[in-house]
């Protein structure tokens, strides 16, 4: 039972890595937008992120998937295939003569992203709660720990 708490707690730290670093993406994008920030800079804090968010994805897919955890994986799944598909065609980077042009269309994808990330941060809460509360009761019914045999 305490594996299931750790991963949980894993699971925990990953999506709130995910969703912050999605959110520094789409501040970044809106910077641009408003003319905060040159297109040079950023292209170069967005691509900075998108392998690390790519690695933690893929770990948090894959650990579900290990551990049988079928729900989180199938949510995780369809943005883990997203960005396989973006880096095998190459196209995961930020162009900086191209941010312009981009822009609304790598908006709405983060948007979406950040959506599902919501959703699985949702989902992991419940279940750490859920987790952490039996694992508490299940520690007081112990018979060595209350004294009766």
């Amino acid at each position: 039972m305490a594996w299931e708490l750790l991963l949980w707690l894993l699971a925990f730290v990953g999506v709130i890595a995910l969703v912050a670093l999605d959110a520094y993406q789409l501040i970044c994008l809106s910077d641009l937008e408003s003319d905060f920030i040159n297109p040079y800079d950023s292209s170069s804090r967005i691509n900075a992120v998108v392998i690390p968010e790519f690695i933690v994805q893929g770990s948090l897919c894959s650990l579900f998937l290990l551990t049988w955890q079928l729900i989180p994986f199938i949510i995780m799944a369809p943005i883990t295939y997203y960005h396989v598909q973006l880096f095998r065609k190459r196209k995961h980077l930020m162009d900086v003569t191209e941010i312009f042009r981009q822009i609304d269309e790598q908006k709405k994808s983060r948007m979406v992203k950040l959506a599902f990330y919501f959703t699985m941060f949702i989902l992991v809460i419940y279940r750490l709660v859920v987790c952490a509360v039996t694992f508490i009761i299940d520690e007081d019914d112990s018979p060595l720990v209350s004294g009766v045999y």
